[in-house]
């Protein structure tokens, strides 16, 4: 088994651009899922903005990043970011969001998602936000 730890940065509608530039200070790919890709539009002037997205690079660099919809609270700098926890199995990521739960607030409940076997968002007792996954092919619809 093996858990790895990648920030997750939070933007309004430049999550492409900032994807594109660290892929240049970084080298590597870049993997982008738009709201359109996903089904998941909600407001058609940001279906072409990123749900998902990421950079890894050879060196071992890793950020992920995505567009917070308008409909959701973000304020440039306040919530910028989560710390994204991928695990291999559902019985490793369960162990994790059930210590991580401890005193949290959970934001939405680990389940099945579209993109995951297992995903759940919460906030720890200490204010930080994770989002929690079993690594999975994501298909597009």
């Amino acid at each position: 088994m093996s858990v790895k730890a990648v920030t997750h940065l939070n933007f309004r509608g430049d999550a492409r651009a900032a994807l594109t530039f660290y892929q240049s200070v970084f080298g590597g790919d870049v993997t982008l899922v738009t709201y359109k890709d996903a089904g998941n539009v909600q407001d058609p002037s940001e279906a072409d903005q990123v749900m998902w997205g990421q950079v890894t690079a050879g060196s071992g660099f890793h950020v992920m990043a995505y567009d917070v919809p308008s409909h959701l609270p973000w304020n440039r700098g306040e919530n910028a970011y989560f710390v994204s926890l991928r695990g291999e199995t559902a019985e490793e990521v369960t162990a994790y969001w059930d210590s991580l739960s401890d005193g949290a607030t959970v934001l939405r409940p680990l389940g099945p998602a579209q993109w995951a076997p297992l995903y759940g968002m919460l906030n720890d007792r200490f204010g930080v936000t994770w989002v929690v996954d079993v690594v999975g092919e994501y298909a597009m619809p």
